[in-house]
């Protein structure tokens, strides 16, 4: 089981890089994409977290989970 743990850490990191550079688009619709792959970025590194036990960085993904869908809220709006 740990072996599935340890696979999802470069996946993560790609992930929120890559959505960090859709963060910057001035479309809206562009920024929601970002803000759904950031969120899937939060949740594979909160199942990281939870394989090597670094509550602190769960701790983290869960907040920036949370200003995510705020995130999304607000684009919508937009």
């Amino acid at each position: 089981m740990d072996e599935i743990f340890a696979l999802l850490e470069w996946p993560a990191m790609a992930i929120s890089l890559a959505a960090a550079w859709w963060m910057g688009s001035k479309k809206a619709g562009k920024r929601i994409v970002a803000f759904w792959m950031l969120i899937v970025g939060n949740l594979m590194w909160i199942a990281w977290g939870w394989g090597e036990a670094a509550w602190a960085l769960i701790a983290l993904n869960v907040g920036l989970l949370a200003l995510n869908v705020r995130g999304i809220r607000k684009n919508e709006d937009a």
